[in-house]
């Protein structure tokens, strides 16, 4: 990854329109241009994906910038494990406004929307781009040190703390929204991995990727 620090959001604005960058990284709060004025104009002028990293004095105005646009919110001081995997986890301009569609499952990749059915389940961050990783692969078997490779930026992971994020997110499919697909845990060769499995019936497809919002639920 190459990097370029700016000091200041209106020298944030700048280089966005000059560079382009795949995502940008905004620390609350920040001088001159406020983050939530910077979330702004990049979502209105470049739309690439914003996140906000903050400390207590400025978790507000982060929170504030979610709401504007932004698709992550971190804490300050930043750790590289958090960071790597969220722009790791960004797409391009022209992939913005695309859905993914995995059975029964609905994930809005630029607005952070996970929907089954029509009913809407809250992810944080991490459990977000695990579950979207997945779906990105829908009945292949995904090994651990992948995983912990794509969402940690390591392979040496504390083993209990991706059992965990994925307990976490397949109870909430299962349990909270009923949804007909499931997390696997692959163990003929032990801590082999894991594979998202949907039930076809009715016509539903394995894989789908769309340009349509997620569903909204009424």
């Amino acid at each position: 990854m190459r990097t370029l620090v700016c000091h200041d959001g209106a020298e944030a604005l700048l280089q966005v329109g000059a560079r382009g960058p795949k995502a940008v990284l905004l620390g609350a709060p920040l001088p001159v241009v406020g983050v939530v004025q910077v979330t702004e104009l990049i979502a209105k002028l470049h739309p690439v994906p914003v996140i906000v990293g903050a400390g207590p004095d400025g978790a507000t105005e982060a929170t504030a910038a979610l709401e504007a646009g932004a698709v992550a919110f971190v804490a300050r001081p930043y750790r590289t494990e958090e960071i790597v995997p969220l722009l790791r986890g960004t797409r391009p301009i022209e992939d913005a406004e695309q859905t993914l569609v995995v059975g029964d499952i609905e994930l809005d990749i630029a607005g952070f929307h996970v929907h089954v059915r029509g009913r809407s389940i809250q992810l944080p961050v991490r459990e977000f781009l695990l579950l979207r990783y997945l779906m990105e692969r829908p009945n292949k078997v995904i090994s651990r040190s992948e995983l912990t490779q794509a969402l940690w930026g390591t392979d040496t992971l504390d083993s209990n703390t991706l059992t965990v994020h994925i307990r976490r997110v397949r109870n909430k499919l299962r349990d909270e929204a009923g949804s007909r697909c499931t997390i696997d845990a692959i163990d003929a060769i032990r801590g082999m991995g894991y594979r998202l499995e949907c039930g076809r019936d009715g016509g539903v497809p394995t894989q789908t990727l769309s340009s349509r919002p997620a569903q909204t639920p009424t």
